[in-house]
């Protein structure tokens, strides 16, 4: 089976698992993840929540920067910042 058809048919309750082991960095049996095993497994919890549309503010890793009155805080990484060039002129 390829990795994206795992993921393709992954059940719900994988995933939520996969994504407990990667949150606490052991297995429900308690025993530690190795570095690969981590690393695989949040592979494939972000390859499923891309695959199935899980809601981005229900994604692993999602900063919530909405401040109480409903603005954001800092500005978005993903926007061109303009720099200002001051002279001693």
């Amino acid at each position: 089976m390829t990795f994206e058809k795992m993921i393709e048919t992954m059940a719900p309750e994988v995933y939520r698992s996969l994504r407990r082991a990667v949150e606490l960095g052991k297995w429900p049996n308690g025993e530690r993840l190795s570095q690969e095993q981590r690393e695989t497994s949040l592979r494939a919890v972000i390859a499923y929540e891309h695959r199935h549309q899980v809601a981005e503010q229900e994604r692993v890793g999602f900063i919530d920067r909405t401040r109480p009155d409903g603005r954001q805080h800092g500005s978005d990484p993903l926007q061109p910042e303009t720099l200002k060039i001051l002279t001693d002129d």
